[in-house]
């Protein structure tokens, strides 16, 4: 199962979101329409994918994964053959409305929840280990393979072979999640808690401004890396290059974490990879001209990019348990996700306002104060309800 699950969500993420950027120029073109406008079709579906994490953590809470992930395959199967066929601009976004509610049916928030309810608490890291580590992946594997079906096929031809693929995942979720239970079934008999418990929970508003503000940092940096380092004097093609190397540290980053979080909390496991983040991305303007500076730096930075995959649900399983998690998730989900979705396109506004430098030492400072909220936590702990 857990190998079903790293399989779909790496199928999930690279289809539904990376491959967007290798689609965007073409499809953009064929459809005659401006890259803000294309690009606001993804923002759309991000921002729907928001909307849809709390009333999706309810269904995985009290039904669990299977009808919920099955059914989202479907969805997305569907839409990604309608994306196809899309001739005009209000035809892209209902398309991409579709994709955003699929995917808040069959990526992390889903397939973790499986996790808790079939895994055992001392298994549970690992199993979500392995899931991130696959999943990693994805962009590496969807976008060189979606360049070159469009170089072969045509964008259209190109979608349509990738709906194959999102297809596959739909009797893999039917065999494999059948009979998995809902994840209210492992909470302790006659729990009546509410899942809402944790707005009145002051940690979770340090939690929630945590990993918000550094969800949009991130944002901000992956898309406005390259550029500012072309300003910084390298060659476009030495700027992909060394952008390229968030994604593979952050596999590195995610094992980092796992593995420490024997020894340590992941509260301040994670509240320290933020300080990392903050001072390496913060030297970026003073060491980047060079490409040894600049690799010293992203290497650095690259280390925490994905660790908030494998923190966000260690954390809220040590806080608050098992009882409602995927509620939770859903929860802290829709401000964090609607954060990535947001901020870079503010970036792209305040960077024609005043320049990329001040962009770049901003994401440093709100990765430091992410850093300080979550640290803050461990004052107004809470213990756990028993699985």
């Amino acid at each position: 199962m857990i190998a079903t699950l790293a399989v779909t969500t790496t199928i999930g993420y690279g289809i539904l979101y990376y491959a967007f950027s290798a689609l965007l120029e073409p499809m953009r073109t064929d459809l005659r329409l401006s890259t803000t406008t294309a690009t606001g079709a993804l923002t759309t579906a991000v921002l729907v994918s928001a909307a849809m994490a709390v009333p999706v953590g309810r269904w995985l809470d009290t039904r669990g994964g299977y009808g919920v992930m099955t059914v989202g395959s479907a969805l997305a199967t569907v839409a990604v053959l309608a994306w196809s066929q899309v001739q005009t601009a209000t035809q892209l976004y209902g398309v991409f409305v579709l994709i955003g509610a699929a995917s808040a049916m069959v990526l992390y928030q889903p397939a973790f929840a499986v996790i808790v309810a079939i895994t055992a608490p001392a298994r549970r890291a690992n199993a979500i280990l392995s899931i991130t580590l696959v999943a990693g992946f994805a962009s590496s594997i969807f976008i060189p393979l979606a360049g070159q079906l469009i170089h072969a096929l045509g964008w259209r031809h190109a979608v349509m072979v990738l709906a194959v693929f999102v297809g596959l995942t739909i009797p893999l979720h039917g065999i494999s999640l059948r009979g998995t239970r809902p994840t209210a079934a492992v909470t302790h008999q006659g729990s009546t808690r509410s899942p809402a418990r944790v707005l009145r929970d002051p940690g979770f508003w340090l939690i929630a401004c945590a990993f918000v503000l550094h969800n949009a940092a991130l944002a901000v940096i992956a898309v406005h890396l390259v550029t500012y380092l072309v300003q910084l004097g390298h060659k476009p093609t030495v700027a992909a290059g060394l952008t390229g190397l968030l994604g593979v540290l952050s596999v590195t980053g995610r094992i980092v974490t796992t593995v420490a979080k024997r020894w340590l909390s992941i509260t301040l496991i994670t509240a320290a990879v933020m300080t990392l983040q903050g001072i390496a991305i913060g030297l970026l303007p003073f060491i980047g001209r060079s490409v040894i500076g600049a690799a010293i730096s992203l290497i650095l930075f690259g280390l925490g990019f994905g660790v908030a995959s494998v923190a966000t649900p260690a954390i809220l399983l040590d806080r608050y348990g098992d009882d409602g998690y995927a509620t939770i998730s859903g929860i802290l989900g829709t401000p964090t996700t609607v954060g990535r979705a947001t901020a870079p396109l503010i970036a792209a506004a305040l960077a024609v306002a005043v320049g990329y430098q001040p962009l770049i030492l901003g994401s440093a400072v709100t990765c430091l104060v992410s850093a300080v909220a979550l640290a803050l936590t461990r004052s107004t702990a809470q213990s756990p309800q028993p699985a």
